[in-house]
């Protein structure tokens, strides 16, 4: 008999919490995107072929992780531009 393939409620919340941590919730939805979906492509390993959603994981992973990326890169620009203006503040 055929048991019938369930998708991974981790796997669900990796997604949109992604997809919120581009719109509501900027940088408590990143982290938890990332860390769902690092335990959701877990559970479903684990699970012997009964969970589904490794797409919806890597989904949200791939947002999560982006989102991330952005706010280094955006913490990085803010940190060289400030300590360029205090540079230029030397130069009088």
């Amino acid at each position: 008999m055929n048991q019938a393939r369930t998708t991974s409620s981790l796997a669900i919340a990796s997604l949109v919490s992604g997809i919120l941590g581009w719109t509501l919730l900027p940088f408590i939805g990143t982290l938890v995107a990332i860390v769902t979906g690092h335990m959701a492509r877990g559970e479903i390993r684990r699970s012997g072929g009964t969970l589904d959603g490794d797409g919806l994981a890597i989904g949200g992973l791939i947002l999560g992780w982006l989102s991330a990326l952005v706010w280094i890169v955006g913490i990085i620009v803010l940190f060289m531009f400030l300590g360029g203006l205090a540079w230029l503040a030397t130069l009088n």
